[in-house]
């Protein structure tokens, strides 16, 4: 496949014929046409939406990457005990609240909520049951049941 080269200009008026003729000798396809303006309010334009971070993990203090976040994680590792220990998820969310955990948003934890977090749960699973952290408590899990 053919190498693509683009260029974006920025221009004050709109061009003239001879630009768009120029533009098609030169070999050069128009390929998009992009339209801005001051946004009404004078407030700052909206980047659209935000993507959530992962349950778990924070922002870095270096802004640039995510690191974990110890209430949280805590959780997840609570969640995912109880959950090993075949726990219905209203227990999960009971268990939850009397350990003194909230959700990000500083509410109690439901069953939706502790059920929401599952595919978190899934994802982080392979790196959790392969800390030793893990392992010591997985320890304490079997004695237990």
């Amino acid at each position: 496949m053919a190498k693509v080269e683009r260029v974006r200009e920025e221009i004050a008026a709109p061009p003239a014929p001879e630009y768009w003729r120029r533009m098609s000798e030169s070999g050069w396809r128009l390929s998009a046409v992009e339209w801005t303006r001051e946004a009404s309010g004078g407030g700052t334009a909206a980047s659209g939406p935000a993507e959530e971070i992962p349950y778990g993990v924070q922002i870095a203090d270096d802004c640039v990457h995510l690191e974990p976040n110890p209430a949280e994680h805590e959780a997840l590792m609570f969640m995912l005990e109880l959950i090993v220990q075949d726990r219905g998820l209203m227990q999960v969310a009971a268990e939850l609240n009397q350990r003194g955990f909230r959700t990000r948003r500083g509410t109690e934890w439901t069953a939706p909520a502790v059920f929401n977090l599952l595919p978190r749960m899934i994802e982080v699973g392979p790196h959790v049951f392969s800390q030793s952290e893990w392992a010591a408590r997985r320890q304490h899990l079997f004695r237990a049941v």
